[in-house]
């Protein structure tokens, strides 16, 4: 059976009255966000946001590990996503882990030019097909100093997230800022509960255990998902007529 594909509500200058259908609301970015394999405790945020509706929306989760906005286009996936969209479809963008690696010249983007370049193009094909799009700052990795601070670890990716999303007058879920303080609230240690932090034996699928601050298991993609639905109600975005 497929993952019930929980997704995040949000966004849009325009669109559906409450009154109407559920919107359908299409995830386009990387692991984060992504839909996992129900065998494995890995959980991508997207994965959880539909538990926050009233009234379950169409979510296509089109957001795949290891992706940047680079090779989420340069591999046809966007195109897939607007072949797709319709009138009053919302789409997220989250992108930023995976632009970050310079070194992969098939991921890699330059904060300054080539990544807001292609959040542009997202947005503007978007709004092309009658969609609504909404971009998002990602998510924190759980990475502390000896003095206990959260140690920023996207470089100058989030702000060019928030300058494109300014420019172009989107939505915009300010992830960054938000997982941040949720983060450094809790502390080092406690923040391991919502990470893919896994003893040695204590699931099959990793009986050397693993160590990840990167990726969310239920609850922190749940935690997630919670942030991203909270901006949603108090930026009074229309996709909140359909929140519990």
């Amino acid at each position: 059976m497929r993952v019930l594909l929980f997704a995040l509500a949000l966004l849009a200058p325009t669109l559906v009255s409450a009154a109407g259908a559920p919107p359908r609301i299409y995830l386009v970015g990387d692991s984060t966000m992504a839909d996992k394999p129900l065998d494995l405790p890995e959980r991508g945020w997207g994965m959880a946001l539909g538990s926050f509706f009233t009234d379950l929306p169409t979510i296509r989760n089109h957001a795949m590990n290891g992706r940047s906005s680079k090779s989420f286009i340069d591999e046809g996936r966007w195109e897939k996503v607007l072949a797709e969209l319709t009138a009053g479809d919302f789409v997220i963008v989250q992108f930023g882990h995976n632009d970050e690696k310079i070194e992969d010249p098939k991921r890699g983007t330059d904060p300054q030019t080539s990544f807001p370049d292609n959040l542009r193009r997202y947005v503007r094909e978007a709004r092309a097909k009658g969609a609504a799009p909404i971009l998002a700052t990602p998510v924190c990795r759980r990475k502390f100093d000896a003095a206990g601070r959260l140690v920023p670890t996207h470089g100058a990716y989030p702000a060019a997230t928030r300058r494109v999303a300014a420019e172009e007058k989107v939505p915009l879920l300010e992830l960054e800022t938000a997982t941040a303080t949720w983060l450094q609230a809790e502390g080092d240690e406690p923040t391991k509960k919502y990470f893919m932090w896994i003893e040695p034996g204590r699931h099959p699928k990793f009986p050397e255990g693993k160590k990840d601050d990167t990726h969310f298991v239920a609850a922190g993609a749940t935690k997630v998902a919670s942030l991203a639905v909270a901006q949603i109600r108090e930026q009074k975005l229309p996709l909140a007529a359909w929140l519990k």
